[in-house]
């Protein structure tokens, strides 16, 4: 049985730094992660609980960001992140049984713990996701195949000094409820703190990438420990510790990047000895080829870390003339929850990276006219 536990300073560093290397390339900042999590420490004691601690009917909240890492006018504060879970129970009268997190990454690992400590509300280590995704729907856990289910989520964010600040609370399907949220990011400035999709602890049960916040903790514990030996030693201490593997080190030739819709979508080359590796990311890494040949495909883990710190670098901070390793990672070694499982939420990823996507992950799988004009548009 999983084990109670207490979130600290330690655990912080390890969870911000693990979950940005299961970012993927998105995720957030490891430095905003660690400003929430600082924060949240200073509050109180937020406590990592396994899933099974709470009772099967228990409701479960996923808390989350929502929109462009690098968007310059981004605004979004810690009373932000406590005012969604607020809000949320406000409108819809749920009691909160605990708090998951979307997916994991610099920030994203630390999801939850402000609110935990300000709220009193269980954190649950039962994300949706056990690594960054681009969208909404990849992380909402199957739930746009439960029938009837109704999505609610609630979005705060923007600058009251410059007339950007929304607080949204949308009613609806789960496609239709995520794009407003990311509509609602875009008039914030690029970004909201979100709380949305209330499901039972029994629903979390088969759908949530159960324990993926712990590993988080793990990998960041790995490369911490290897930091004092150097640089190559953390990121070698992270391949191993995910059963990845090193697949490209160079130094990065040029990065095209532009925020669009509430995300940040581009591709970053990177320069080898004698060969040359294009990165595409939708917010996240998407793709990998070296010399035209695919090595890596979207939900597989694909992460730059910086040669000269052993720090993963995610999309939106990644520059040119910058010395990178790749790491890969087969979807197969990730915890992942079930809005990995699912191709039409694939067809999204097409049409932003223009790379074919849904072949490489499910090559047995035809799409009907159905499915590619309900998600792939």
């Amino acid at each position: 049985m999983a084990s109670r536990m207490v979130l600290d300073y330690e655990a912080l560093e390890a969870a911000v730094l693990g979950g940005a290397v299961l970012g993927g390339g998105g995720g957030g900042s490891m430095e905003w992660g660690r400003k929430l999590g600082r924060l949240a420490l200073e509050l109180g004691v937020p406590e990592l609980i396994p899933l099974e601690d709470l009772s099967d009917e228990a409701i479960l909240l996923t808390v989350s960001a929502v929109g462009a890492p690098a968007a310059r006018t981004a605004y979004v504060r810690p009373v932000h992140y406590i005012r969604t879970v607020e809000l949320f129970m406000k409108f819809t009268g749920e009691q909160i049984g605990g708090l998951i997190s979307n997916e994991c990454g610099g920030l994203a690992s630390i999801n939850g713990w402000i609110q935990a400590a300000a709220l009193g509300i269980p954190l649950v280590d039962a994300p949706c996701n056990g690594r960054a995704h681009p969208t909404g729907l990849m992380g909402s856990m199957g739930l746009h195949k439960v029938a009837g289910y109704i999505s609610k989520q609630v979005a705060v964010g923007g600058n009251p000094q410059t007339k950007s600040y929304v607080e949204v609370f949308v009613s609806g399907s789960l496609d239709v409820s995520a794009s407003l949220v990311r509509q609602a990011s875009v008039q914030a400035g690029g970004l909201v703190a979100v709380a949305r999709n209330q499901v039972t602890v029994k629903y979390a049960k088969e759908n949530a990438a159960i324990g993926a916040l712990s590993q988080c903790i793990r990998v960041g514990k790995a490369m911490l420990a290897a930091q004092e030996k150097g640089a190559w030693q953390a990121i070698e201490a992270a391949a191993e510790a995910l059963q990845g593997n090193v697949v490209f080190t160079g130094r990065v030739a040029s990065v095209s990047l532009e925020t669009a819709g509430g995300f940040d979508v581009g591709k970053v080359m990177v320069q080898g000895d004698h060969e040359l590796a294009e990165l595409t990311f939708w917010n996240e890494y998407i793709t990998l080829e070296v010399d035209n040949q695919r090595i890596g495909t979207f939900p597989d883990l694909l992460t730059t870390l910086d040669v000269n710190t052993g720090l993963p670098v995610s999309s939106a901070e990644i520059r040119e003339g910058q010395g990178v390793a790749i790491l890969h990672v087969s979807r197969n070694e990730l915890i992942l929850g079930s809005g990995m499982k699912h191709p039409e939420l694939f067809l999204a990823l097409e049409k932003a990276t223009g790379k074919e996507i849904v072949k490489y992950v499910f090559p047995d799988c035809i799409l009907s006219e159905g499915e590619v004009k309900g998600y792939g548009s």
